[in-house]
């Protein structure tokens, strides 16, 4: 039987379209392989030498310093965490301060039990609902107790004398357990309020519970005395409590309760 030209050509023409068929779908499916693998990203479990580039962006522990993981494994979480307006300026990591040198080393993050980090994100909303370029800025929060130790040994004054200043640290302080905070305000170009005294001045100036005769006597004047109510008042209404030596010192609670949920951070 002869086959003509034009049925030899459409023969070919179909084996080609066959061919190219199956090369389409072949390489479809190859597709197929290269793109579904990279839909979800690789997981690594341990940190490898091969990928540090991965690993220095992972919150490690020993990526902190000795005493950020102390206060980490206590609970504590970073307050720019949960609150990035929040301005930080830890003294005890600088030498502004009572005892004049750096305590912290290279620990300058604020710290707080999760709860009392929360306290303060709505304090910093009550305080932003008045004065929307107002900002909480924070001295201290989480305190381990060597430093409060080393604080307590390096005041220079009677022993006797000493708590008045200062928690005695054979019974912990509420910063000992990241449930208490020093802070102030700071305005829209990042300057303090006037508080009438620095951050941890000694002295009858720095009582809430003396602010009525200072002002009788001139050394504290109305303005001053407004700043610290605007700062109780937010603070109070969070949850906080202050205390009657301290304009800059609040409390989340009592210690008694803090030994009852929170372990002494040591």
């Amino acid at each position: 039987m002869k086959i003509s030209f034009i049925g030899i050509f459409f023969l070919l023409l179909l084996f080609y379209n066959f061919s190219a068929c199956n090369d389409l779908i072949h390489a479809d499916n190859q597709t197929k392989k290269i793109i579904e693998p990279l839909l979800s990203p690789p997981v690594i479990d341990v940190c490898e030498d091969s990928v540090p580039e991965y690993c220095e962006n992972l919150p490690f522990p020993f990526l902190f310093s000795q005493t950020e993981q102390s206060i980490i494994g206590a609970g504590c979480v970073d307050i720019k965490v949960i609150d990035s307006s929040i301005v930080v300026d830890l003294k005890y990591s600088t030498s502004d301060n009572f005892l004049g040198f750096d305590v912290y080393g290279d620990f300058n993050t604020c710290y707080l039990q999760m709860e009392v980090a929360e306290k303060l994100r709505v304090a910093q909303l009550f305080l932003k609902s008045q004065f929307p370029f107002y900002n909480l800025i924070v001295y201290d929060g989480a305190r381990p107790r060597s430093v409060q130790y080393k604080m307590w040994n390096t005041l220079d004054i009677p022993y006797y004398e000493r708590s008045k200043y200062l928690s005695n640290p054979a019974g912990g302080s509420l910063h000992n357990f990241g449930a208490a905070v020093d802070l102030s305000i700071v305005n829209e170009n990042g300057y303090e309020l006037d508080m009438g005294t620095k951050y941890d001045f000694f002295g009858e100036l720095a009582y809430p519970r003396e602010e009525e005769r200072m002002i009788k006597e001139g050394k504290l004047t109305h303005k001053q005395l407004l700043n610290r109510e605007l700062l109780r008042s937010v603070m109070e209404q969070a949850g906080f409590s202050g205390i009657t030596t301290e304009w800059w010192h609040f409390n989340s609670c009592c210690r008694k309760v803090a030994y009852s949920k929170y372990p002494i951070i040591e």
